[in-house]
């Protein structure tokens, strides 16, 4: 699914140089459920971003599905992102003048997907989230852990190969993070290859493996004892 291969990730010259990666080289098979782990400034962000393909690595090559990353063009990238990524963030990222069906069903607007048929399949997506009844209500009319599970929706709307989860229980309280991690769990049973970053022990726990990171470098990879 991922294969990366001497990746660095450079910003800045000079005396201002900072090597947020430096020579990572890292395999995830699909369907796994791996956490990226690491203090602040170890570098797993970029690696996410990069992983993403928010970000490109200054060296290196990152293949996806077996496509090669290196040298695609922006366009090309962001139809990348659209059909083959999902994305929760920390922040749930929600459009506040929005239900949380067309929260859901953003992504398809960049897709060839007539308006029916996106909001039919954002309704399927907001019922395996367990938030059929909430469709209708706004970002402000839910809890924390409702807009978490409308961005989990959306993540999810384009069928993607792969989810990233940036620290997508940071906001939520231990009851809340609780439900979130046994959803991605259960998504990760019906056949979902999940990437997420976390600084959290117990929440990487629910992972498979734990990648772990310290200045921009791979110090640990470990599978999670069940």
């Amino acid at each position: 699914m991922i294969r990366v291969e001497n990746i660095s990730r450079t910003y800045g010259s000079g005396e201002s140089e900072v090597n947020a990666l430096k020579n990572v080289t890292l395999t995830i098979k699909e369907n796994e459920f791996v956490a990226i782990m690491g203090t602040s400034g170890s570098g797993k962000s970029t690696l996410m971003n990069v992983l993403g393909c928010l970000d490109t690595p200054s060296s290196g090559e990152y293949f996806l599905s077996g496509e090669s990353i290196k040298s695609i063009d922006d366009v090309t990238l962001s139809k990348i992102r659209n059909n083959k990524i999902g994305f929760i963030f920390q922040t749930f990222h929600l459009l506040p003048r929005l239900t949380a069906l067309h929260n859901v069903i953003l992504p398809l607007r960049y897709s060839d997907v007539e308006q029916a048929e996106a909001e039919s399949r954002g309704a399927v997506m907001l019922e395996k989230v367990g938030l059929s009844s909430r469709s209708h209500h706004k970002p402000f009319e839910m809890s924390g852990g409702q807009r978490q599970r409308v961005a989990i929706a959306r993540a999810l709307v384009n069928n993607p190969k792969v989810i990233f989860a940036d620290e997508p229980t940071g906001n939520l309280d231990s009851k809340t993070s609780f439900e979130i991690m046994n959803l991605l769990c259960e998504l990760h049973k019906q056949g979902q290859t999940i990437v997420m970053v976390t600084h959290e022990e117990d929440i990487a726990a629910y992972a498979q493996r734990v990648i772990r990171m310290k200045d921009g470098e791979v110090i640990g990879d470990t599978a999670c004892t069940e």
